[in-house]
């Protein structure tokens, strides 16, 4: 460990004790005795003094012969020569006594000193604590990553379900780790750098943390953002620190977290300046990378879940070579981690972690974990003897559609479109049989502006979709509105974002699936990745004429959609009102009420 140099009071006592040590010496080189008032003007009387010096209330007498001793000087304090006066006359010795002031005098000075210095000091520490500048000045250039060993992390790939491709893809490294000459047998080296992908939530560092825990090495955790500071050049310092730390105690595990906010493409932003700070961290890190040698033992782990936005000198082969994709588990994932979180909760005998998942299709295992514990806390406060599946079922409501808002009273005319509106969207969705089966229509208001809700859950785990599952889920998306005019001659307000989501998948099934035979099979539009685009905005391919067909195409989709939802629920009227009557007294809804009330589907 290098030295830390830092400032020591004690260094400061030290010199002021030996400055006045040495005004000591010199002023006993010329020899002086102090003798009383009285007996400098004997001195005097007797005419034994040559020369006499008055310095303030001293008397400083050189005497016109040495004495048998040798001095040639003496030194007294003057006294008031009418108080001399009267005390001569008793022929008693009298004298001035010269308080010492040099501690006094010191203090003085040396006090406003150290106060000012550890008022400046206190300043200082909570500036550096608020700025993650570390325990002081000489310290802002180290690495703030925290160290954990195995026993620190007490995570392993058991405590990792739903990414059994991510764990794979990670258990050569820690082979690697484990036996570094067995695994490079044949020549191969590990990927220099590892870079994780996926959503928020699926489990990115606790993968990180199980391949630590699983090879039993340290473990440097560091967050991107921890890297920037306002001080030129803290970052640049702060990762050359990092990488040496590792390589001494190699072999070592870097994991870097939110690597976007450290690697973040250079000159994204043009027109607005750039940031010296940031680009000089990320070339250091790019120059590390570059520098050390997997075959020691430094394996570089990273996660991000905005790869689209890194700079591509990290994503060239050398560097972050390999990408390794955490996705959002399928329903045999979902089960996989609920099975890892329901292991501290107090199950019902009736419910199944099969039963749990096919209720949160597109969950992440952080939303899963949430939506445990909600459903605990729950049955808790519901004085149950254990977590049952209407606890589950009432959880995922609270995540998907927010907290219920019984003190928001509608009046009975919102009720009653409010109630049409969510019946509107089951009774087609119903009709149409389309793969998102409907759980559950309520009118009780939930969240900041839903009055009702409608939730629908997929029967399976689908990554396609035709055209005709595309125009069917338009129809249920505009299915609320279609009802109002059905049942009250006119729309509402209500359906704002259904319009807005039919709108976009129409404009999705124009410009980029070329499922519109009039504009031919072409692709018109592209996901643009603002944060690489130096014109910050969607880059546009097609000319005036093409615009306006491609507007035309989507008005006609979103018509047609309409339409379509019209003439279900047309057809169905009494049973709308039926539904809807029982609707506004019981408030909710399930699965199969709804099916007794709807009748048998018919062809789209």
């Amino acid at each position: 460990m290098e030295p830390q140099h830092r400032f020591n009071i004690g260094y400061l006592i030290a010199a002021v004790l030996g400055i006045l040590l040495l005004q000591w010496l010199l002023s006993g080189v010329e020899r002086v005795r102090g003798v009383p008032y009285s007996e400098f003007e004997q001195m005097l009387a007797d005419g034994r003094i040559a020369e006499v010096v008055i310095a303030g209330d001293s008397l400083r007498g050189t005497l016109k012969a040495p004495e048998s001793d040798g001095i040639r000087h003496v030194v007294t304090q003057r006294v008031d020569p009418q108080l001399a006066e009267r005390l001569g006359r008793y022929g008693v010795n009298y004298s001035a006594v010269k308080e010492n002031t040099l501690l006094r005098d010191i203090l003085s000075w040396v006090l406003p000193v150290l106060l000012f210095f550890g008022l400046w000091m206190i300043v200082f520490r909570r500036f550096a604590e608020k700025q993650g500048l570390g325990d002081g000045l000489m310290a802002i250039g180290k690495s703030k990553a925290k160290v954990y060993v195995e026993t620190d992390t007490r995570v392993s790939f058991a405590d990792v379900a739903g990414v059994d491709e991510a764990k794979a893809e990670l258990q050569e490294i820690v082979n690697f780790l484990k036996q570094p000459d067995a695994y490079g047998r044949l020549g191969a080296r590990l990927p220099k750098g590892i870079l994780l992908v996926g959503p928020p939530g699926t489990g990115k560092t606790l993968l990180a943390r199980a391949v630590a825990g699983e090879a039993g090495v340290p473990f440097f955790s560091i967050n991107g953002s921890e890297f920037v500071e306002m001080f030129v050049g803290v970052g640049a310092a702060r990762v050359r620190d990092l990488f040496e730390q590792a390589r001494r105690q190699a072999p070592a595990i870097i994991f870097i977290d939110e690597l976007d906010a450290l690697g973040r493409a250079r000159g994204a932003f043009p027109m607005a300046g750039g940031h010296d700070e940031k680009e000089q961290t990320l070339n250091q890190l790019l120059s590390e990378m570059d520098g050390f040698d997997p075959r020691q033992g430094l394996v570089l782990l990273a996660a991000t879940n905005r790869p689209e936005i890194l700079d591509p000198a990290l994503l060239r082969a050398g560097r972050f070579d390999r990408q390794v994709l955490v996705d959002r588990p399928d329903k045999a994932g979902r089960v996989q981690i609920l099975n890892v979180h329901l292991r501290k909760v107090k199950l019902a005998a009736d419910v199944s972690p099969e039963q749990i998942a096919a209720l949160t299709p597109g969950f992440s295992g952080a939303d899963l974990a949430n939506l445990v514990n909600e459903a605990a806390l729950l049955a808790t406060r519901a004085g149950s003897e254990a977590v049952c599946l209407d606890d589950f079922t009432r959880a995922v409501e609270r995540i998907v559609a927010g907290l219920e808002k019984k003190n928001r009273l509608l009046n009975p005319h919102e009720r009653r479109v409010v109630a049409y509106h969510e019946l509107g969207h089951a009774f087609v969705a119903l009709a149409l049989g389309t793969t998102e089966t409907v759980h559950k229509v309520s009118i009780i208001p939930r969240g900041i502006g839903a009055l009702g809700y409608t939730i629908q859950r997929p029967t399976e785990d689908r990554y396609l979709m035709t055209r005709t599952e595309l125009e069917n889920k338009m129809a249920v998306l505009l299915a609320g509105r279609a009802a109002e005019q059905v049942v009250f001659g006119e729309v509402s307000t209500g359906a704002a974002d259904d319009l807005a989501k039919a709108s976009e998948i129409a404009r999705s099934m124009v410009t980029r699936f070329g499922m519109v035979p009039a504009l031919g099979q072409a692709s018109y539009e592209t996901e643009t990745q603002h944060f690489l685009d130096p014109n910050l905005g969607t880059v546009r391919r097609y000319g005036e004429a093409t615009a306006q067909k491609i507007d035309e195409a989507i008005r006609d989709l979103v018509e047609q959609a309409f339409q379509k939802a019209l003439s279900v629920l047309s057809g169905e009227r009494p049973q709308l009102d039926a539904a809807a009557e029982r609707l506004l007294v019981q408030e909710t809804l399930l699965e199969r009420e709804l099916r007794e009330l709807v009748a048998p589907p018919k062809g789209a």
